[in-house]
C-alpha cells in the first residue's frame, strides 16, 4: 500500500497502519527543492522530504517513493542527487520517480541515485520503449529485474 498525501496530513495514521500491516507500507513524498508538496502538488510545505523519511522509518514504513515535481513529465531523467540524499540521509529504500525518458535514466536511477527500484510512466504509455526492451537494456547494463519486477544490482 502506497499513502501520499494522507501520510503527511496525519502521520499517526501510518504507525498505525504499519503495525496493523507490517512490511506493507511505503510512502509517497512528492518534493519540490526538497519540501514535500500535497494535494496534487498544490500545496507546499515547510517539511523537508528527508525529515519525514526518517520519522516514516522508524514507524515501519518499508520504502519511499520520492518523486522530484520539477522532474515528472519533463523526460530528462530522476533526481540522482536527490535520490541519493534522501536514501542515504534517510536510511531507507528509496524508489525514484519523475522524469524518466529513457531507457539509461532507469539504469541511473538504480547504479548512480542508489534507488532500489525506478517508476517510468512515460517512455511506456506513449510507446516510446516496450517493457521486455527495458529489461534488455536494465540486464545489459548491470541491472537485473527480479520475478516481482524490482530491479536489483548484480
Amino acid at each position: 500500500v502506497i499513502i501520499g498525501t494522507l501520510a503527511v496530513r496525519e502521520p499517526e495514521f501510518v504507525k498505525l497502519a504499519c503495525r496493523e500491516f507490517p512490511g506493507h507500507i511505503i510512502v509517497g513524498l512528492d518534493a519540490r527543492d526538497g519540501f514535500v508538496a500535497t494535494d496534487g502538488w498544490a500545496s507546499q510545505s515547510s517539511i523537508q522530504a528527508v525529515d519525514l523519511a526518517r520519522q516514516f522509518r522508524d514507524d515501519g514504513v518499508v520504502s519511499i517513493v520520492y518523486t522530484d515535481i520539477a522532474r515528472d513529465g519533463m523526460m530528462q531523467g530522476v533526481n540522482v542527487q536527490a535520490t541519493v540524499a534522501l536514501a542515504e540521509q534517510s536510511g531507507m529504500p528509496v524508489i525514484a520517480s519523475g522524469g524518466v525518458g529513457s531507457l539509461q535514466d532507469l539504469v541511473d536511477g538504480v547504479l548512480q541515485g542508489h534507488a532500489s527500484a525506478v517508476l517510468a510512466a512515460s517512455i511506456f504509455h506513449f510507446g516510446t520503449f516496450t517493457i521486455p526492451q527495458a529489461k534488455a537494456y536494465l540486464a545489459d547494463h548491470g541491472v537485473a529485474v527480479r520475478q516481482d519486477r524490482v530491479p536489483e544490482v548484480r
